[in-house]
This record gives structure tokens, C-alpha cells and sequence, in this order.
């Protein structure tokens, strides 16, 4: 494991084996008890979190296993929205996972993710990014459901088979190149902000900058900042503020410490929280040597203490 000290021992942003992240969920929770946070999340890419994890061929509960190790776990998702925006993802926390509004929405991603994907690597295959739908399921030799298959796991292959350096330039590459551009269907935000409410739990907007400055929806072309107005409006509890942009696809031109900056700036008087994580995906054991740690974001204890949202989660 990583042994970096966190600069944060509230990290809400976190990815585990469930869907693209390096980290079994006990070796998560293991690894962020041996430096001393405080507070961890479960937010696995549109999965829903788990009741119970493996732990030494046992499972157990996730909750109190934490607990033992002295780590508050809060379960959460990670949904992608947006057909046609890139890197639009909304964390819930908080909710009944069990709401049959949040369980439709799960089946109804599944089947989009294992279409889309499937297809993305005929097209890969076809231009000589030679990917089976085989190896994705058994990445890392971790055997995995179809619905489970995140497309992370097809950015990391292409890297670790030569065709690209990193996962990050891999996504580029596939972003960037209309000839590999496989939509798939996702949520619009509205949907997933009314199913976190009225499954009595709360919506964050992860990474904003990571939206593009302009954008194009059903609604028109607008900027990134009338974007995150009109989610406001729609009800959104939270925005990421600390993250881990100097470690993803990040090309724009203010550092990490001035987005923060801006962030708190322009949204803690609009929205309920002011969230922060390191999006962990356990990236050391990975081709990816620019790694996120565990507590490398995130919030203040006196911070999640102080906020009411937070605090009773």
C-alpha cells in the first residue's frame, strides 16, 4: 500500500474493486485505518454500495467492520450523467439503497454500460487496440459481472498493453477520436437528485472542472458555470472542491489550490456543502506512476463536525 500521510482524514471521493478502483473493499478499509483517517466513502462508479464484504473468506458487515478498525464507512454511488457531456458525476450519499427508484436506475445503466462497452471494443479491435471483452471481465484476476465492468478497466488494459503510457492518455484517446465515440445512455442529473432525495439522501457534484468550459445538452450550449447553475436549481446539496486535478485529464489553467479557491468562492453560499475527496483508486498498482492517495483530498473534520448534512450521515 501506499504509506504517504494523508492531508486530510475525511476523504469522500474513493473507488474499490466493486467497479474500476486497485483496492479490494476490506484492503481499502484496511489501508485507510493504517494512516489514520477518519472518515472513508464507498462511491464505486453507478454500483450499488455493499451490505456485506469478503473479509478473509467471511463476509462481514462493511459498516462495522470500519467501525472496528476505527474508520466511519459511509456508503455511496458514483453516478455518470450526461449522455453528451463527459465527466458530468454525481455522488450520492446517504440513501435507502434498496428505493426501488434508485435499483430501476442501477438495472437501467447496466444494460447501457455492457452495450456501449462491448461495442467500444469491436472498435478498438477493428483499429488494431486488440482488448477481449474476456480480459476486462477478469482484470487484475479479479472475476467480475458484466454490470460490474467499468470502462477504467479498458482504459488501464490499453495502457498496460503498450498502446498507450498511461490510463489517462488512453481515455484521452478514445475521448478525443470521433471513429471510437460509443455513447451510451446515462441518467440525466435531474433523475439522480430527485432518486437521492427522495431516498432521504443528499447530491454532490464531483470534479466540476473537469466538465468541459462549454457544453452542449438536451437543453442547448451553455458554459460550465450556467451548467452548475442550473443543477443548483435542480436541487443540489454539494460541490467537490478538493481534487485530485493534477492527477487526471485535467488541461485547464488554474492549479488545484485555485480551484479550490474558486469553488468555495463561488458556490459555499449556494449550496450546502463544499465537499472534497481524492477519487483513490489505488493507482499504485497500476501502469499510472501519478498516483492519488488515500486523504490526499478531502474535508476537515471540523468541517464534516460543523455541517449538518455531513454529520449525520
Amino acid at each position: 500500500m501506499m504509506t504517504t500521510q494523508p492531508n486530510y482524514i475525511i476523504d469522500l471521493h474513493s473507488h474499490t474493486t466493486r467497479s474500476d478502483g486497485g483496492d479490494t473493499p476490506q484492503e481499502f478499509i484496511s489501508n485507510a485505518a493504517a494512516l489514520g483517517m477518519k472518515v472513508i466513502v464507498f462511491t464505486d462508479h453507478d454500483v450499488l454500495p455493499p451490505d456485506r464484504i469478503e473479509v478473509n473468506g467471511v463476509m462481514v458487515d462493511s459498516v462495522l467492520y470500519a467501525k472496528k478498525k476505527g474508520l466511519k464507512l459511509i456508503p455511496g454511488i458514483e453516478f455518470s450523467c450526461e449522455t453528451q457531456v463527459e465527466d458530468v458525476h454525481i455522488i450520492v450519499f446517504g440513501c435507502d439503497y434498496t428505493n426501488s427508484k434508485i435499483i430501476a436506475m442501477y438495472q437501467k445503466i447496466v444494460k447501457s454500460k455492457i452495450f456501449s462497452y462491448q461495442k467500444l471494443l469491436d472498435i478498438l479491435a477493428n483499429n488494431g487496440y486488440d482488448i477481449t471483452w474476456d480480459e476486462v471481465l477478469n482484470y487484475d484476476d479479479i472475476p467480475r459481472k458484466p454490470e460490474d465492468v467499468q470502462k477504467k478497466i479498458i482504459f488501464n488494459l490499453m495502457a498496460e498493453k503498450g498502446y498507450t503510457k498511461t490510463w489517462s492518455d488512453a481515455k484521452l484517446l478514445i475521448r478525443n477520436n470521433p471513429d471510437f465515440s460509443v455513447k451510451r445512455e446515462k441518467p440525466d442529473p435531474a433523475d439522480i437528485i430527485n432518486i437521492a432525495h427522495e431516498s432521504c439522501g443528499i447530491a454532490i457534484l464531483a470534479h466540476p472542472y473537469l466538465i468541459d468550459e462549454t457544453v452542449t445538452t438536451n437543453d442547448g450550449t451553455m458554459t460550465r458555470a450556467d451548467y452548475i447553475d442550473k443543477l443548483i436549481d435542480l436541487g443540489l446539496d454539494g460541490i467537490e472542491a478538493s481534487y485530485t486535478y493534477d492527477k487526471t485529464t485535467y488541461n485547464g489553467p488554474y492549479t488545484k489550490e485555485e480551484i479550490i479557491a474558486k469553488v468555495k468562492s463561488d458556490y459555499q453560499d449556494r449550496v450546502k456543502i463544499i465537499s472534497g475527496g481524492s477519487d483513490y483508486h489505488a493507482d499504485y498498482k497500476k501502469t499510472d506512476k501519478n498516483v492519488r492517495n488515500i486523504g490526499e483530498c478531502g474535508v476537515t473534520l471540523e468541517y464534516f463536525n460543523s455541517n449538518e448534512l455531513l454529520r449525520i450521515l
